[in-house]
């Protein structure tokens, strides 16, 4: 066996230390968060359809407020940070801040495109100590809705395959708005055949919402699950009832044990019902986290955002909520955005 191989090994091993540990904390206490999404930069070099998570002229937000976010989320025992966009790799400092995110003993995640990935980016990507890194791949070819193909970044995923040290998942999706919902096998098998993990995400609307999904969707959907390996981030039994187009019966703690800091420094529910609560991450507080921990949100039923209710399966048994949270507003019509698998959703 390699060095190199042998070096994979002691990390995965090391990787699902540190997954069990945070389950255990996040047993043992609810007074934390578990997850925690950040915004580094919200341009993207994409312009996919479907998102509404970019833009096209966003400056990065400087180092030093980052530092500044990811201290503060550490203050608050944190357990798991991951880095989102937009698109996280045009930030000119994104290494450093892996390593300030390491520095503290939290997992680094990142949700990325792939487009900017080359060999010696994720040699890079390695030294900073990132520890999972996830790409939706939404077609075979490019087409006007997205440019997120297999036949353009298959390439990306061998370079991953032979040189990250860092967990990798592949996310294809089914759904509405997906022309030919049999690229999502395709992909998915690409993906375990070149040693990566593989899940599915169903799409959803602006608001997170559920599409139940065709017949053939479906199978396809059954398929591709029976295809992937088992970790604390496949937690999805939620998609079951989502692809059936029925409610969940779950209690949504966006807002305590999952944060959504946003570009601008601001906390949200999650990256679909942003402007909740809206308040600065610099003056959030245990007691806001108590409070949204206890407060039922009314778009949990057909929420398909997966990073949140995997970290709700925690507390599923426990902890009633007994306030009333938000009114959202009208569900919009177009389909905009999807779900993801890996501690992010985005």
């Amino acid at each position: 066996m390699t060095l190199s191989k042998l070096r994979r090994r002691a990390l995965s091993a090391h990787r699902q230390y540190r997954e069990w540990r945070m389950i255990f904390k996040g047993l043992l206490s609810t007074r934390h968060p578990i997850l925690a999404h950040i915004i580094p930069i919200r341009r993207c070099n994409l312009a996919c359809r479907y998102c509404n998570e970019y833009d096209d002229f966003s400056a990065p937000v400087p180092l030093e407020e980052m530092f500044r976010r990811i201290d503060r989320l550490a203050s608050f025992s944190t357990t798991v940070i991951t880095i989102s966009g937009g698109e996280p790799l045009m930030h000119p400092e994104l290494d450093t801040i892996i390593r300030r995110i390491r520095r503290h003993g939290m997992i680094a995640g990142m949700i990325t495109n792939g487009y900017l990935l080359t060999v010696e980016r994720i040699h890079r990507l390695n030294r900073a100590g990132l520890e999972h890194l996830q790409i939706s791949i939404d077609n075979l070819v490019p087409d006007d809705v997205s440019k997120k193909s297999l036949k353009v970044l298959d390439k990306k995923l061998q370079l991953l395959a032979e040189h990250a040290y860092f967990h990798v998942n592949i996310n294809s999706v089914i759904g509405g708005g997906i022309r030919n919902p049999e690229d999502a096998l395709v992909v998915a098998r690409r993906a375990l055949e070149l040693g990566l993990t593989s899940t599915v995400g169903i799409i959803h609307d602006n608001w997170g919402q559920m599409r139940p999904l065709g017949e053939v969707e479906q199978r396809i959907y059954r398929t591709i699950k029976a295809l992937g390996k088992r970790s604390y981030a496949r937690v999805n039994h939620f998609q079951e009832n989502i692809a059936h187009g029925r409610p969940n019966n779950w209690r949504c703690r966006s807002g305590g044990r999952y944060l959504y800091i946003c570009e601008n420094g601001l906390v949200h529910y999650c990256s679909q019902q942003r402007g909740y609560p809206g308040v600065p991450l610099e003056k959030y507080t245990p007691e806001d986290m108590r409070r949204e921990y206890y407060t039922k949100k009314p778009c949990a039923p057909y929420c398909t955002v997966s990073c949140v209710q995997q970290v709700a399966t925690i507390d599923f048994w426990r902890g009633p909520q007994i306030l009333e949270g938000f009114t959202p507003a009208p569900e919009p019509e177009p389909l905009v955005q999807i779900s993801t698998a890996v501690g992010e959703e985005s």
